[in-house]
């Protein structure tokens, strides 16, 4: 699937805009690669409910931008199939899985996605500044993308009352 087709361009403009404003300074060219990567992402995680995977911090950005449009974002996670729940938590670098990143793009791989390695560095790693601050962590017994588990609260249409 080409994840490009999944938003208009003017609704991929629309959060690059709003990657653009929350990171004063970053260039045009890597906002939208980080929304691009964080589509792939989330298209990865509708695939794959029940596969433990993360985004980086930088593809985490993108991620956020597009939740803040929550028409478009309701509206991709249709077309995907499920919605695909956020689960944030703060940055605890003692819990962070070094092996969740290569856990995830090699998902992401293998659902066809070329992956943009530069935005995949761990927390101690990233190149890039963006304003996003929370990791994500799988959560025993919860459902998504990063709490997978057998109920549905990230489906679209079902409810296990994990939905947070």
């Amino acid at each position: 699937m080409d994840t490009r087709t999944l938003l208009t361009n003017d609704q991929f403009a629309d959060v690059v805009a709003t990657v653009l404003d929350n990171n004063d300074g970053m260039e045009e060219l890597l906002a939208r690669r980080i929304v691009g990567e964080a589509v792939r992402f989330v298209a990865t995680a509708a695939r794959y409910p029940t596969v433990a995977i993360t985004p980086s911090r930088v593809v985490d950005e993108g991620w956020h931008a597009l939740i803040l449009h929550t028409a478009l974002y309701t509206n991709l996670c249709a077309q995907l199939g499920r919605f695909v729940h956020h689960y944030p938590e703060r940055p605890e670098i003692t819990k962070y899985d070094k092996n969740a990143l290569t856990r995830t793009t090699a998902l992401m791989e293998e659902a066809g996605y070329s992956i943009d390695h530069e935005l995949w560095a761990a927390p101690t790693k990233a190149l890039i500044p963006v304003a996003a601050n929370c990791q994500h962590l799988p959560k025993p017994g919860g459902c998504g993308p990063i709490r997978p588990g057998s109920c549905a609260s990230h489906c679209s249409g079902g409810s296990s009352g994990n939905d947070s």
